[in-house]
Parts: structure tokens; sequence; C-alpha cells
């Protein structure tokens, strides 16, 4: 049976040995949930809130076991995967304070001899293909919507993940959900795609690069069923000459260097206007000089290594091109190891006088602890900047003029605009993107209508 394995990306040993599911079991798997689904249709919604209060407690109380072995898995500093655990909570009760609302019936006026209603279905089976990054948060944006509409869930989490997807199926089963409601599963991407084409399957969430979400997208549409993708960002900051240049300068450098900076809305590119861009690059070079690599399970590291293998060379291959194409490199910008020899570690880069020349650094995703930053004369440029990108995720503007705010974000294309914060979901909106950020959305009273049908119902009651 063939097999993939873990390692861990601090001390290079192996967390675990997975077998990947066979062709052979496919049919089994997704008739199994589509049973489950069938039977799990027919609850209320309280009921199934129920159940996910209950996966909440199950998942609390497995958390410190589920922090660690995301840490294994992917190098998360703990208290980080320690904070992912909470939130994960956090949202999944957000969703469910949104559930009886945005899934309950919806009545039409009345007209005489006639009752009309729109009523929300589930899809069946929901196919949810997460990423490493955030391994917790990015799964309960799908799976708990899920299930609260009715669906059952195959969550194949990311093969450097795997355990997480784990925890998700364990905690259900603990709370007492049916059998194969939720099923964790570990696969080929040839596996996927033929399990993408059962009729079993109504929706897939795919979570990962932008070729990817090609492949997924191009097998889905064979069965004209809707995705759900989301696929990265190259999100910039513009610091307007009237910003709180601290509060500014604090939180754009922990939105760019937060999880070694392999967040998809992290910060990668920074426009500063002219008039304080000197003092903006010193106050920001102060600050990402205090982080300190290290075994991320001391609580002295504030940032882990990275996630995949070739991430360091690729950060560094950046970081040279834009030096050679003028580019200050202030700091960091090299493949390290920690004082003890251990760890895939980029040591944490910031390059001024940035252009978009530079285009590992300016417009290609880094998905790692380097930052471009580039002067700007006026917010007209800082907007054509900010809109010189394939992707369209996130974007923020740090000012004190709301009207500032409101008149560049209105040109903004992006999916979530920011004032004075970045590299943040509010359970209660949207989350989407545009241009090859992907498309679709999840979270809000939004996130259940790709997981539902639409279905109307038009009574004549009087003959």
């Amino acid at each position: 049976m063939e097999k993939h394995r873990i390692d861990n990306p601090y001390s290079g040993e192996i967390v675990a040995e997975r077998p990947l599911l066979q062709e052979s079991e496919i049919e089994g798997l997704v008739t199994r949930a589509f049973r489950a689904h069938k039977s799990w249709a027919r609850t209320s919604i309280a009921e199934r809130t129920a159940l996910c209060a209950r996966f909440c407690q199950q998942f609390e109380k497995d958390g410190e076991r589920i922090a660690r072995e995301v840490t294994a898995q992917m190098g998360k500093p703990l208290a980080q995967a320690q904070g992912e655990v909470r939130t994960t909570v956090q949202r999944a009760r957000a969703m469910m304070q949104l559930a009886a609302e945005a899934l309950s019936d919806e009545p039409l006026p009345p007209v005489p001899g006639f009752t009309r209603f729109i009523r929300h279905e589930p899809v069946g089976v929901v196919l949810d293909i997460s990423a490493w990054n955030y391994p917790l948060l990015i799964a309960v944006n799908v799976v708990v919507p899920a299930v609260l509409a009715g669906n059952a869930v195959i969550l194949k989490h990311a093969n450097r993940t795997a355990l997480c997807g784990d925890a998700f199926a364990r905690a259900f089963a603990a709370a007492g959900a049916p059998e194969n409601l939720v099923t964790a599963i570990d696969a080929s991407h040839e596996i996927c795609a033929r399990i993408i084409a059962r009729p079993e399957i109504g929706y897939v969430s795919f979570t990962g690069s932008v070729r990817g979400g090609h492949e997924v997208h191009r097998e889905a549409a064979s069965r004209f069923i809707d995705v759900g993708l989301e696929l990265g960002g190259k999100d910039p900051a513009y610091v307007a000459p009237d910003a709180d240049l601290s509060h500014a300068v604090a939180n754009i450098v922990d939105g760019a260097y937060y999880n070694a900076g392999q967040s998809c809305c992290g910060i990668e590119r920074i426009y500063v206007h002219s008039s304080i861009y000197v003092d903006f690059v010193e106050r920001a070079l102060a600050e990402v000089r205090k982080y300190r690599i290290g075994n991320p399970l001391e609580e002295s590291t504030t940032m882990g290594p990275l996630a995949q293998a070739g991430a360091p060379a690729m950060l560094a291959a950046q970081a040279e091109e834009a030096r050679a194409k003028g580019g200050r490199v202030l700091c960091g910008g090299k493949p390290v190891h920690d004082a003890k020899g251990l760890g895939r570690f980029f040591d944490p880069c910031l390059v001024v006088d940035a252009n978009h020349s530079m285009h590992g650094l300016m417009v290609e995703e880094s998905f790692g602890p380097i930052v471009g930053v580039q002067r700007v004369a006026d917010d007209d440029e800082a907007v054509r900047l900010m809109n010189d990108s394939p992707y369209g995720l996130t974007a923020s503007i740090w000012t004190r003029d709301q009207e500032r705010a409101f008149r560049v974000g209105s040109q903004i294309e992006t999916g979530t605009f920011f004032m004075n914060r970045c590299d943040y979901l509010d359970p209660l909106l949207p989350w989407t993107g545009v241009k090859d950020s992907g498309k679709g959305m999840s979270l809000s009273k939004y996130g259940f209508v790709p997981l539902t049908r639409r279905k109307s119902f038009h009574l004549r009651t009087q003959t």
C-alpha cells in the first residue's frame, strides 16, 4: 500500500507515516458518506447546532494534543498553534450562531390561495481539500458550516498536516456524530479527481495553489457542481502620510511575518508615502529584528521553521533578484539553521527601495518571511501599484482619514479591504477573493450559500 511521510520541519524526525486512499476504496467511501448525509439532512437545524456545540467541546478538550501535532507537522510555534485551536472553536461557534437565520425557510409575501417559500437544502457530500498553513482554521471554515447545512464531509487535508484531518473526524465522532458524517482521508491528486467525479459529491472546496485550483475547477466543471477556491494572495498595505506610524509599523510587520509569512492574506507588499518613508523603514527594521527563530516548542521562539523543504531557497532567490535590481536588503534574506544547527529557517528579510521589476518579491507569491517596501508619491500611485497584481485577496490602508479609506478602498480589486488592520478574518464577513485568489466564499451567512441549493416551493392551496 502506498504511503506518505510527514517530517518535522524543525528536527527532521518522521512525525507520521500514513497510507494513501486506494482507488478501490473510493466507492465505499463516498457511498457511506452519502448515506450519512441522507439521514443527517432530515435533522433539524437545532439538532445540527447541538452536535457542533459538542464538537467544539471535544476539540477544546483535545486542544493541547492538536496544537502539538500542528507544531510537529508544519513548524508553527506552539503558542501560535494553541491560539489557532482557540480561534477555530470561536469561529465554529460564530457560524453556529448564524445557522438558524441562514438556513431556515424564507417565506414570501402572502398571496391569497398560495403558499410560497424558499428552502435551503444541503448539496450532499462536501469534499474539502484543505491546506497546511492554518490547518485548523482553513478546515473549520468549511467543515462546520457544511455539517450545519445538513451535508456529510470528506476532509482531505494537506499531506503535510494530515493529522489535523484526524482531529476533526475524532472530535465529531466523540461528539456523537453519525458514523461517516465527517471522514478524514489521505489521498493523491489523482484519487481526489476520481472522488470529484462521483455523483455523490455536491460541492468541492479547495485551498492551495493556482495550478491546483485550475485542476479542481476543471474536474468539477464536467459535473456542473460548484467549487470554492482559495488560491493565495500577494496582499498589499498602503501607509498614507497621515498614518498613526507606531500602530501601522507594529501591525504591518506582524501581518507580514506572523506564521513565518506563510499566510494567504499576509502582507507581502508595502507602499509608503514618500513623506514618511524613511521613518517607516527605520521603525519596521527595528521590529523585524525582534524575531527569534528556534525550536517551535520553546516559548522564546517567535518564528518557526518553514513547512516546505524548498521554500528557503526560493525566498533567497527572490531576495537576490531584488538586490540585483536595486533593492536594499536591510536584514536577513538567507536560509539558516538555529543555534543547534536545526530547522529549515529563512532569516526574516526586509527589502526596501523595491519596485515591480522585482518580479519575485513584488509580483509572485512569496509565502515566507520576506517583504518589499516601495516609496509612492500619492494615493493614486498607491492604488495603481496595489492593483498591479494577478491576485486579489485583501488589501489595507493605514490612515486616520476614513474618507480617504473609502475612496481608496472603492478602487481596490480585492475580496476584503481593511483600514488600520490586516491579516484577519472576521467570521461575520464573507471570506472571498478575486482574480487568481480564487472564487466562491466562506464564513458569514453567505458562507452557507455554496453548501446548499435553493428550492422554490409554490403551492396553490385553493382550487
